[in-house]
């Protein structure tokens, strides 16, 4: 009995075959507080990611086809808050023009003021007299018979095109509007970083712009925005899980082997 008691004992200093008592947290003190700062971590992380993306990024469903292929039909889309002085050409916007339509709308901008803008003499747009390669319309068999006189841009202003160019209803549709079917700055409520429902991801730049020394715009932070809310769930969700995890492993410790 007294030699029992004695290995009961030591046992229990040693931590073999302990067990934890009931209502009382699974796993060491180390782990426990170890685990609680993960969680703490994690939460920051992503509820960090999470609201500077909300700051940053404004969601819009766009309603049809003009922007196929890049965006479809009922695509969900994240757009960069940005002022439109920041905008490129190449750049996919979402903009609001009362007079073209009573929602927001998504285009490309290919000209911005100052530019002249033509197509399709050669079987392409040209944008102040450089032929413009955009892999983005090869979807569309009849672009390059989408023509229009050569336009001259306003200064602060922006002309507009949707990728679909046979279906879209752009700046080549308001024409004969003051402004020359053009649009401005003011105008733009975001660029256009990705395409999230369905995941789709980020845009490809637009690099057909390069022949005028225009670079495509650096995408936005959303990348590592969503690497921080991932980051964050996961951490949280290991440190939910060593409590679980600890007690289990404790459970099985206790457990006396079988005998035949």
């Amino acid at each position: 009995m007294g030699s029992e008691s004695r290995t009961d004992t030591a046992a229990a200093i040693s931590g073999e075959g302990a067990v934890a008592p009931s209502g009382t947290p699974a796993g060491s003190r180390l782990g426990q507080r170890l685990s609680g700062l993960v969680v703490a971590l994690g939460t920051l992380l992503f509820l960090g990611g999470f609201g500077w993306a909300a700051l940053m990024y404004v969601p819009f469903t766009v309603p049809t086809l003009s922007m196929h292929p890049t965006i479809g039909a009922g695509d969900r889309v994240l757009a960069q808050r940005v002022d439109g002085s920041e905008v490129r050409r190449g750049d996919v916007v979402v903009f609001e023009q009362k007079s073209w339509a009573d929602a927001p709308l998504v285009k490309r901008v290919v000209a911005v003021g100052g530019d002249t803008v033509a197509c399709c003499s050669d079987g392409g747009l040209k944008v102040n007299g450089e032929r413009i390669d955009e892999p983005y319309t090869r979807d569309d068999p009849f672009a390059a018979t989408a023509s229009f006189s050569e336009v001259t841009v306003p200064k602060g202003r922006l002309f507009l095109l949707g990728d679909d160019r046979s279906g879209s209803l752009d700046s080549t549709a308001h024409l004969m509007e003051k402004g020359g079917g053009t649009v401005a700055r003011s105008a733009v409520k975001g660029r256009v970083d990705a395409v999230v429902w369905p995941m789709k991801g980020m845009l490809e730049p637009a690099t057909g712009f390069r022949v005028l020394g225009d670079e495509p715009t650096p995408a936005g932070p959303l990348r590592t925005q969503v690497t921080l809310v991932t980051a964050g769930a996961l951490m949280i969700f290991a440190g939910a899980a060593y409590g679980p995890v600890a007690g289990l492993l404790t459970r099985r410790r206790g457990t006396p082997p079988a005998r035949g």
